[in-house]
């Protein structure tokens, strides 16, 4: 009988180890508006033109799958959102991103404090990552300021070798980031 409380008694602390180790995997997601803007006035959007930054990565740079299911994530969000893109004449806003991998160090301490080791030392674990940050900005076409920015950054592992999961990626980070966009009339 005493092998099932002390089962159920583990299982706080290994919640929290695994909530530890998949914190550095949840994709962050955020955005910002211009304050005071009334986003009803804007109908249109197209692509600007490339700026001379590179993404960040030979890899993204040179893979133009990403550039495609990005643009297609947005157009399509965009579009369910009531926004247009006109075959002639200016948009009202005009859509650049920008992409980059980093190195990302995270120091898991959290097992520590809680009193699960995993090892005699009890030493906090070093964990190295690759994250993938990706930007989006929609410019007024009329002023040329950013009135709308969101981004996303998420571990990448497993993404650049395999193109489904690069499109699952991309597409939540887009739908996620697009969720804090205002609708178009």
């Amino acid at each position: 009988m005493r092998r099932p409380t002390r089962l159920l008694a583990l299982i706080p602390v290994l919640v929290l180890a695994a909530a530890a180790v998949s914190g550095c995997a949840t994709m962050n997601v955020s955005a910002h508006m211009q304050r005071g803007l009334d986003f009803a006035r804007y109908h249109t959007y197209d692509w600007g033109p490339p700026d001379a930054l590179p993404t960040g990565d030979p890899r993204l740079d040179q893979d133009p799958f990403f550039k495609d299911h990005l643009e297609g994530a947005v157009e399509k969000q965009l579009a369910f959102r009531g926004f247009d893109r006109p075959s002639t004449g200016t948009p009202d806003l005009l859509i650049h991103y920008h992409a980059s991998i980093s190195t990302r160090i995270d120091v898991d301490r959290t097992d520590r404090q809680y009193g699960y080791c995993y090892d005699e030392t009890c030493g906090a674990r070093v964990y190295e990552y690759e994250a993938g940050t990706l930007i989006l900005d929609f410019v007024d076409t009329t002023t040329n300021r950013v009135v709308w920015r969101g981004w996303a950054q998420d571990a990448v592992q497993g993404m650049l070798d395999n193109k489904d999961v690069m499109a699952r990626k991309i597409n939540e980070a887009v739908t996620r980031m697009l969720e804090q966009f205002p609708r178009g009339l």
